[in-house]
């Protein structure tokens, strides 16, 4: 009986243990010192208002850019702030995931795919955005949002911070006695579509991640099709790791690099993506 209330507990309370929806934000009036810095809401497909942040170069483009996807706690304003560091000379895309920050909605893997890939459209679409150079970062739990929208669409780049090999594989290592595989709907199995990714793949580690052991960012890096990189940021954990200096200098120098590489032009979805002021 025990282990029958434990297993529907798991099962009930399963959103708040994947999703930690932070509505304060990181950062009360963010600003890029890089970037024009614009505050943007667009409506997803079911209607759903999700809000964000857009920063454009100052220089006039068409310029790179990059769409960000957080982690399971993560309110992204402090991307604005960073984003003259990580994202130098490239637009930038920053959105809540929905119940984050000043979005609407509850967070669920196959909404987070859909308005992710909602998302890339619209930014491929911006007038001063050069469409067959949009690079794809996620972090922890946006690593397997960023790895699905990589997958969906013709991403130029992928950047992932601690990334895993499944949700549901974290999951059974943690309940061990429950049958996971049954209850879990929010399973963000990288290790599925890691190897039909084309996009250069650069990988970045914790040197201390109780949250995502290095096991299992192994299982995900043995399955990426084109991995450039798979390095370990000295002096980080899982928390800190997007705020290092090091960290940062990393990416921006892997995005730098790869958008500096000659391409040839790929066809892109078309789009249905409502934009109002935010």
């Amino acid at each position: 009986m025990l282990w029958l209330g434990l297993t529907a507990a798991v099962a009930a309370s399963q959103r708040r243990l994947v999703f930690n929806p932070t509505i304060e934000r990181e950062v009360q009036s963010p600003r890029s010192s890089g970037h024009r810095t614009r505050q943007v809401v667009l409506r997803s497909r079911d209607g759903t208002r999700l809000c964000g942040w857009l920063m454009t170069p100052q220089t006039q483009g068409p310029h790179p850019a990059v769409l960000y996807f957080g982690g399971r706690s993560e309110e992204v304003s402090w991307v604005v702030r960073d984003a003259g560091k990580l994202f130098p000379n490239m637009t930038v895309l920053a959105m809540n995931y929905r119940g984050y920050g000043d979005s609407h909605g509850d967070p669920a893997e196959i909404h987070m795919i859909e308005d992710g890939c909602a998302l890339f459209d619209w930014l491929s679409k911006r007038g001063q955005v050069d469409a067959r150079r949009i690079a794809v970062v996620g972090r922890s739990l946006g690593s397997g949002v960023a790895v699905q929208i990589a997958k969906e669409r013709p991403v130029h780049s992928v950047a992932l911070i601690t990334p895993y090999d499944s949700i549901l594989a974290i999951a059974k290592r943690k309940f061990r006695a429950m049958p996971i595989e049954y209850l879990l709907r929010h399973r963000f199995e990288s290790i599925k579509y890691a190897p039909s990714l084309k996009a250069p793949t650069y990988v970045l580690r914790a040197a201390q991640d109780d949250v995502v052991p290095h096991s299992h960012t192994d299982q995900l890096v043995a399955k990426l099709a084109n991995l450039v990189a798979d390095e370990v940021v000295p002096g980080s954990d899982h928390m800190n790791i997007p705020y290092l200096e090091a960290t940062q200098a990393l990416i921006a120098s892997f995005l730098t690099r790869q958008f500096s590489q000659p391409i040839t032009p790929a066809a892109l979805p078309p789009v249905q993506v409502e934009e109002n002021n935010c």
